[in-house]
């Protein structure tokens, strides 16, 4: 599977951006997708995950009800609408996918087989 991660930018606080990841390969494949971030001087964390079936979500607590990860399996893209966008939201962003589950999320990046370039997000104050 190849992922390629886009959309990131630089935006004020409370402004709003949405990445997408075009995922390719593996014709058939189902699979967990994931997005991660990696700070500017941390490690990289969980930020969300959907099934394939996008009929589950997860989030980390940080990002719960600002930001909204949704797939279209027909455009092989998963997106990550984010809102409310904070200077603490800086970082890279990666999405990732999950081949050994297609309905269950994990958030050890352990699990995750694929990953995309990332895409750089910067939140100014």
């Amino acid at each position: 599977v190849q992922l390629q991660a886009s959309g990131g930018g630089l935006v004020q606080a409370g402004g709003s951006l949405r990445l997408s990841c075009a995922t390719s390969g593996r014709t058939g494949s189902r699979f967990v997708t994931g997005w991660f971030r990696r700070p500017p001087g941390k490690e990289r964390e969980f930020v969300s995950g959907i099934t394939w079936s996008g009929g589950s979500t997860d989030y980390a607590a940080s990002v719960k009800g600002r930001f909204t990860v949704s797939r279209d399996n027909a455009k092989n893209t998963v997106y990550l609408q984010m809102s409310s966008l904070k200077p603490e939201d800086t970082a890279v962003y990666y999405c990732a996918a999950d081949v050994s589950y297609d309905e269950y999320i994990v958030r050890n990046s352990v699990s995750y087989d694929y990953w995309g370039q990332g895409t750089l997000v910067t939140v100014s104050s």
